[in-house]
């Protein structure tokens, strides 16, 4: 088992840049509990034997008389070494490099910005959580030999670093490389010998490796007879009832490259028309990769208990955070990627799974609210994709939907609980969306409807604006922007309906200065009209009743997909102080026309905009300050 001298000279390589700094963060990590390395890289031998039986469908000779794959634990005490070792695919030099020099999963990367931003404390503690695959072997080796030999291939490589920056390649004698796949070996640290203690391994592979599809077997020492460790029996095959908790955790950590407990866990066996077994996990945490901007999701996908992809997008892109996997006998082993995407039986199989994981949370949010506001923290945002591109589940999601609202404070409520304490003779669902929780909460938009009583929900997730554009009915009320078009507050009373009526010459005064407004602002706002959804402020902005909610467009512009952007309405609020004061100033025409296009920017700016010009903005507030100081 020990490592050989190459035949030819060694190629120096530098790290990626990502990977460099990955293993500084691991090699000078403090966190205690490194036990993690040892499921990740036991993990990796058994993802690299299931390529192995997936490959020799096509080509029977891969298993070249060693048909049973397994993975072997040597220890070996004298040496200060661990040697993880497995007869699976194996590895040419270019893989070698590209796997073990290169971050190609988004998840790694997006752990590396989350440690760096963190604490020392809590950054030790996520290495924990996150195993991050072979590079956490460098928490506990000094130096780590990788020899592998591809199956199918005479040529064996030998690969080796000590995490500081750099690794060699070299080709390797066969006569010291593993007959096929690869041999990991672990020079050990001196304060971390334990791990060539039997007892030590083995309970750490029981605990977190047990119920890996391959057998594990372990021996003491180089060339003596192994014993059998794990027999490799597929957890997903057993019924429930003979699966522990601790079981299905364990298995959940292992399958999902988490440290976490899983918030759901979703285990059948599907009878009839097609026949599948799932089991799937809801995390308790976020994935650091949740927001990978290619959204893919992490479901295995095995045939008769052989790995085939784990691309094959066995669940919607909204339901990316599932982890776990499906086990059919229903698609030929040959299956090809084109022939799975394409494939009516796994469409069939799609729609069974997700109807089951979704089912499963809904019977959390049913049964324990408490649970469920921690899955909606972690997971609403992405949910609500489904909103905007599942249709047929659309109401579904809805009822599943969790919102800030007007009235919530800090908690959120359902649109169930939100149409039973509807007003009466309201018909619709109000929201406003925005960029931010506290934008939207000091917007004056919501001063009429908060003054009647009529709460508003609060919708800050980019999503949220896309979604909300096709929202079915709820419960037989259809979702309106408070933002966009006529308010319709007229049929909801005030609680304090007591009005100062207006005098006619106050009538006329304020017509008069909204027909100036309109003529001053003509090229920036397509009207100017007075508000009955004002109660505070002086002025507000709003989208027309027809194209796009005013968030809506901000997005879409600032991503480039709108060539032009449609002319607002002003809102002005007739019984404010400074409206009916400004209004009342008729005599002085420069002042009101100053005044005019100060409201205008300060409408700009309560909706998160600047102001449309800041030197004329700056001019203007100039003028008005020395007119007041002059009295």
């Amino acid at each position: 088992m020990s490592t050989a001298t190459a035949e030819k000279p060694a190629e120096a390589h530098v790290f990626e840049a990502d990977v460099a700094r990955l293993l500084h963060m691991m090699v000078h990590s403090v966190y205690s509990d490194k036990d993690v390395f040892l499921r990740e890289l036991v993990s990796n031998a058994a993802d690299a034997c299931e390529k192995l039986r997936y490959e020799a469908i096509s080509t029977p000779s891969l298993l070249a008389g060693d048909a049973d794959t397994r993975i072997l634990l040597t220890l070996d005490a004298d040496n200060n070494q661990l040697i993880i070792e497995d007869n699976g695919i194996g590895m040419s030099r270019a893989e070698l490099i590209e796997a073990l020099g290169t971050i190609a999963r988004s998840g790694t990367r997006a752990f590396m910005e989350r440690i760096e931003a963190s604490k020392a404390s809590e950054g030790a503690q996520l290495i924990g959580q996150f195993g991050v695959g072979f590079y956490s072997s460098f928490m506990v080796a000094e130096r780590v030999d990788v020899a592998s030999r591809k199956a199918g291939e005479e040529t064996a490589w030998l690969w080796s670093s000590d995490g500081k920056g750099s690794y060699s390649v070299s080709e390797l004698d066969p006569a010291d490389a593993p007959a096929r796949g690869t041999r990991i070996t672990l020079h050990l640290m001196e304060d971390v010998k334990d791990y060539t203690r039997r007892t030590k391994v083995e309970r750490i592979v029981k605990q977190q490796s047990g119920h890996v599809p391959v057998p594990i077997k372990i021996a003491d020492k180089a060339g003596e007879e192994p014993s059998q460790l794990t027999d490799g029996t597929a957890l997903w095959t057993k019924s429930k009832s003979d699966v522990t908790k601790e079981e299905y955790t364990d298995f959940y950590r292992g399958v999902s490259g988490q440290y976490d407990d899983p918030a759901l866990t979703v285990h059948f066996r599907a009878e009839g028309r097609h026949e599948y077994t799932t089991l799937a996990f809801v995390p308790s945490t976020q994935p650091f990769d949740l927001f990978d901007p290619d959204r893919k999701g992490r479901m295995k996908l095995y045939v008769k208990r052989i790995f085939i992809t784990d691309d094959a997008e066995l669940l919607p892109r909204y339901l990316r955070f599932v982890r776990g996997l499906v086990d059919t006998a229903d698609l030929p082993l040959n299956v090809s990627r084109e022939m799975i995407q394409e494939s009516p039986i796994l469409s069939a199989i799609r729609k069974g799974v997700t109807n089951r994981v979704l089912s499963a949370i809904e019977k959390q949010a049913k049964d324990d609210a408490e649970a469920y506001k921690t899955f909606w923290n972690n997971f609403g945002i992405v949910l609500k994709e489904g909103l905007y591109d599942d249709f047929e589940r659309k109401s579904q999601l809805l009822g599943l939907a969790r919102f800030r609202t007007t009235t919530s404070g800090e908690n959120h409520r359902s649109l169930e609980d939100y149409v039973k304490d509807a007003k009466e003779e309201q018909k619709s669902i109000y929201y406003l969306t925005g960029s931010s929780l506290e934008q939207l909460q000091a917007s004056p938009q919501l001063e009429g409807f908060k003054a009647r009583g009529i709460e508003v929900l609060l919708l800050s997730d980019p999503v949220d604006s896309f979604w909300v554009m096709n929202a079915p009915e709820f419960e037989g009320k259809s979702f309106k922007s408070v933002s966009q078009g006529a308010a319709d507050l007229a049929q909801f009373a005030k609680p304090d309906s007591a009005e100062t009526e207006k005098t006619p010459e106050a009538k006329a005064e304020i017509a008069s200065f909204v027909t100036l407004a309109k003529e001053q602002l003509r090229e920036e706002v397509s009207d100017v009209v007075a508000s009955d959804r004002l109660t505070e402020s002086a002025v507000c902005l709003v989208a027309s009743e027809s194209g796009y909610d005013r968030q809506l467009e901000k997005i879409l512009a600032g991503a480039g997909q709108l060539q032009t952007t449609s002319k607002p309405v002003l809102e002005i609020n007739p019984d404010h102080a400074l409206i009916k004061a400004i209004s009342a100033s008729g005599s002085n025409p420069a002042l009101q026309q100053d005044a005019v296009h100060l409201l205008y920017d300060q409408a700009r700016i309560l909706d998160g905009d600047k102001p449309a010009d800041p030197r004329a903005f700056a001019e203007r507030m100039g003028r008005l300050f020395e007119k007041a100081l002059k009295g």
